[in-house]
């Protein structure tokens, strides 16, 4: 199994007991707002998710980690990585992104887990390349990208939605861990 310690964090695969408090954070507007249209997830399409991020482990080596609290065993909510197969004109490609809880916003942990993300990317998996792709005006996801070293590959628009999408890279060369 696949695990990832951090000084604050357990980065893990899916456990049942996860779908509850993952299904809560996708319930949130404020969480979802960014993402996809801006609904929320109900609990049946929470465990669809959970159950393609797990079919992604087993089938890329790869995946969206769950995120736990050290401290507590709190779910926190995943950061990972995945196909951005919604969007072709990046692939081949493999994006690493995060969604936390609004209750664990701004104490650093989508930066943590998203750093120590990376270098599993980079130093584990092989990967030579990651990219992120976040919808233009989420500004706390654009400054976990600037922590993370990333540079703008430039702007795209939302094959479904419409709206505009950063595109950011990183590749080994120049990750500094």
């Amino acid at each position: 199994m696949t695990e990832i310690r951090t000084p604050r964090l357990l980065l893990r695969r899916w456990h049942d007991d996860d779908l509850a408090p993952m299904a809560d954070i996708n319930a949130d507007p404020q969480v979802m707002r960014w993402i996809d249209d801006g609904s929320v997830r109900d609990l049946d399409r929470t465990a669809e998710d959970i159950e393609r991020w797990e079919e992604e482990w087993d089938e890329e080596g790869f995946g969206l980690f769950a995120v736990e609290l050290l401290a507590s065993g709190e779910l926190a909510g995943f950061t990972g990585l995945s196909v951005p197969e919604f969007l072709p004109e990046v692939l081949p490609a493999v994006a690493i992104s995060w969604r936390l809880g609004s209750q664990f916003w701004g104490q650093g942990y989508a930066s943590e887990a998203a750093q120590a993300t990376l270098e599993f990317a980079l130093q584990d998996r092989g990967l030579d390349r990651v990219i992120s792709i976040n919808r233009v005006g989420d500004d706390a996801s654009e400054n976990i990208i600037r922590k993370l070293g990333m540079v703008s590959e430039g702007t795209t628009a939302h094959p479904v939605y419409g709206y505009p999408l950063h595109v950011h890279s990183i590749d080994l060369t120049e990750f500094e861990a």
